[in-house]
């Protein structure tokens, strides 16, 4: 396992395989949270705390516990207990140390649970046999990638709110088009990450 490896498996994260670009995982807070640059970069932050746990405490776990013991097709429902109590810890430092952000996250934060993304790379790393170093910087590139996409779509939501769209595109059909060219736009990078360290 090189740094060179490590690199491509964190840029494959962020550019090539972005989980809310490209696979569209973790649509709610990626609609929900990105009207603030402010609330995106917390939600953001959150999350990407929480992948990092979540595959922390996961990869052991499956690859120690329910593997060996043919207990596999238990992967789902103990993954997302395990997310699910991360979440509430996450929560509670939030409530305690950020109350502003806190309370503008409100219901969002909890659905961080319930977030198809931090799941995805949970079982990604699993199904891709990735050692636990590499399942970390695949957390890592994946969060950062959700960062990103919160981000830049918080900036082309501001835009557009701030434009005069067609009365048929005001509101939600005007997010969701924004979304869809924001998505198509990931889709050049294909190849880039790989051939950037020959």
């Amino acid at each position: 396992m090189s740094f060179k490896s490590l690199i491509i498996i964190v840029m494959s994260g962020i550019l090539v395989n972005n989980y809310t670009l490209r696979q569209f995982l973790g649509i709610c807070p990626f609609l929900g949270v990105s009207k603030e640059l402010k609330n995106a970069t917390g939600m953001s932050i959150a999350v990407i705390f929480v992948m990092l746990l979540a595959t922390a405490v996961t990869w052991p776990i499956q690859t120690h516990l329910l593997t060996p013991n043919g207990m596999g097709y238990l992967q789902t429902v103990v993954f997302i207990l395990v997310i699910a109590a991360l979440v509430q810890l996450v929560e509670t430092i939030i409530k305690k140390y950020m109350p502003p952000l806190y309370n503008a996250l409100g219901v969002y934060l909890p659905l961080i649970t319930t977030n198809c993304a931090v799941l995805g790379v949970t079982i990604a790393n699993i199904d891709k046999q990735y050692t636990f170093v590499q399942a970390l910087f695949n957390a890592f590139g994946s969060g950062v990638g959700f960062m990103l996409a919160m981000v830049l779509f918080s900036g082309v939501r501001g835009q557009t709110e701030s434009s005069e769209p067609p009365e048929s595109f005001k509101g939600l059909p005007i997010t969701l088009v924004s979304a869809a060219i924001l998505s198509l736009s990931f889709f050049g990078f294909n190849g880039v990450v790989e051939n950037l360290f020959r």
